[in-house]
């Protein structure tokens, strides 16, 4: 998510290790802390450095925690591991980006930049005039772990190379299963017991659900309160827009860029007659009483006091990633949300019935810079390289130390799948509230959260207690993936270097267009039959092919 990651579950504890507080381990070097045969990334057969030598200095940029980063566990664990020492040029999180720039723009810039947020026109640029040093060859050499999951995941090869061929940058590889179908939809089953009904599994279904809904009082106050669908712009709530689940019913709706993939040729959803059937059916459902109207405004906030707010129930159904958004999870004294439950993609009047797909791989992290040595390259791939291993990964995420953000799982503890799991991070001693953690990078730098990393985990099994909300996620996830199209326009792409301005501009002018456009159509501001030619030429003022141009030569990384 723009905003995060996995389960929520695993999203709170990664954010509760990021901050800081003195807590230290002495000589952390070396040992596998007890992860029992996980994956040693950077060995003597890697390239590690050799202890004998002086340890190697070098700067990394990252974002300001609440401690100092040179005391946390896990840089000490690394600084023994591989024999560096590393200083840090820090950032608060809200200005990173601006300082990123301003060292960058001096010249006056470190070694590595260990989390940068960077975008792929950052890469192109910088990796043309030098700045950023092609890391294909430092890989192929001292990066087992990464060549291995390249290997393993050609989609990961594909996001993180440009189009002259070099990689400049790495990302966390955060394969978070539920983020990939994020465009889901979630109903108030109490409600539909008690009106004798089904979960919907069309659009007309829906309609009379929602009809339903609105005038048979389920809520059984004898007051016409209920809510059938709420929703929120995207920008509060991940995926919170109606149309982002509803319009897959009609023609493909990315909730991004409105792209779609035929046998490889890149064309546009929101001008096609597909779409305007479907903003007919959600302006039938808002001029019906059955859409709320907040939808088009509320915040996260105002969407949360709607769904815990005491008393009667009034929500029936939201468009949402996450079904914590409208109602508490994790309160394992509010059971209100128990009574919610998944709504697989709806078949629309044509048969078309999808899900919206999104690839996990980030905002690129590390890059490696012209201003480092030779010995500071080896020594930055071999970390980054490692925190690509399993074990890697889990002292990057958790911190080195079984038993204070880990442990090993007991044998009855199972991960999201059933299986049994190798890692658990429930049932450890409690801490000081008093006292921030100090003992991982959490998800500062690239590392390996894949689904295969994250499959590792224990998860509660049951789908509907507070501990099992990851699990719950998984299942509901499970039934949108046989929707997923044959072919999506990739999230991550190299625009190439001759096309970022104009598709940065034209991007931004088109989507602004389409969503305007459709917030109007649906609240009937704008008639759909009278205003609907007048929006499709619209597009030819806004340069709609050479926008199609563009994102067709990114995805075949083929110049000009």
């Amino acid at each position: 998510m723009k905003k995060e990651e996995s389960t929520l579950k695993k999203w709170v504890s990664m954010l509760a290790t990021v901050v800081a507080a003195a807590a230290m381990v002495s000589a952390c070097g070396g040992g596998n802390g007890g992860t029992d045969g996980a994956s040693q990334g950077s060995g003597t057969g890697s390239g590690e450095t050799s202890e004998n030598a002086g340890p190697v200095e070098m700067t990394f940029f990252a974002p300001q925690g609440k401690a100092p980063m040179e005391e946390n566990e896990f840089t000490r664990f690394i600084e023994n591991k591989f024999n560096v020492k590393l200083k840090w040029d820090l950032a608060p999180t809200d200005a990173l980006q601006d300082r990123r720039q301003l060292l960058l723009a001096s010249g006056d810039y470190p070694e590595v930049f260990l989390h940068g947020k960077f975008t792929t026109s950052d890469l192109q640029n910088y990796g043309k005039q030098g700045v950023f040093l092609p890391l294909n060859d430092l890989i192929a050499e001292h990066g087992p772990n990464l060549t291995k999951i390249m290997e393993e995941k050609p989609y990961f090869k594909d996001a993180i190379t440009a189009p002259d061929g070099n990689i400049y940058a790495l990302p966390i590889f955060n394969e978070c299963y539920h983020c990939t179908y994020a465009q889901k939809y979630w109903i108030n089953t109490e409600w539909l017991e008690k009106l004798g009904l089904e979960k919907p599994t069309t659009t007309d279904e829906l309609y009379t659900v929602l009809k339903a809904f609105k005038e048979q009082d389920p809520n059984g106050n004898g007051k016409a309160d209920e809510i059938p669908l709420t929703g929120a712009p995207n920008k509060y709530v991940w995926n919170g827009n109606i149309d982002a689940y509803l319009m897959n019913a009609f023609i493909y709706n990315d909730n991004d860029k409105y792209l779609i993939v035929n046998d490889g040729k890149v064309d546009f959803a929101a001008n096609k007659d597909e779409w305007k059937q479907g903003l007919e059916y959600m302006h039938k459902l808002y001029a019906e009483g059955l859409v709320d109207p907040a939808s088009f405004t509320q915040n996260d906030q105002a969407v949360g006091q709607l769904g815990n707010k005491e008393g009667d129930e009034v929500v029936g159904s939201i468009t949402t990633a996450l079904v914590s958004y409208l109602v508490n999870t994790y309160d394992k004294t509010i059971t209100r949300h128990q009574h919610w439950d998944i709504v697989a993609p709806l078949q629309g009047p044509n048969g078309v019935q999808l899900a919206g797909v999104t690839q996990s791989v980030g905002e690129f992290e590390f890059a490696i810079t012209n201003k480092a040595t030779e010995a500071q390259q080896i020594a930055a791939i071999q970390i980054v390289d490692y925190m690509f291993s399993e074990e890697g990964a889990l002292y990057a995420e958790y911190g080195p130390t079984e038993g204070k953000g880990w442990k090993k799982a007991e044998p009855d503890e199972k991960n999201i799948d059933g299986q049994p799991a190798k890692y658990s991070y429930y049932n450890l001693p409690e801490r000081d509230p008093n006292v921030v953690v100090n003992e991982s990078w959490s998800q500062i730098g690239a590392h390996d959260l894949s689904k295969t990393f994250r499959d590792l985990f224990a998860e509660g099994q049951d789908p509907l207690a507070a501990e099992g909300y990851g699990t719950r996620l998984a299942q509901a996830t499970n039934l949108y993936a046989p929707y997923a199209p044959k072919e999506v326009y990739p999230t991550n792409v190299f625009i190439l270097p001759e096309d970022t301005e104009t598709a940065a501009q034209l991007t931004t002018a088109i989507k602004d267009y389409v969503q305007s456009n459709m917030a109007q159509f649906i609240i009937g501001s704008k008639s759909i039959e009278k205003d609907w030619d007048a929006y499709v030429k619209g597009f030819d003022g806004l340069n709609l092919k050479t926008y199609l141009e563009i994102y067709q030569r990114a995805i075949e990384k083929e110049s000009k």
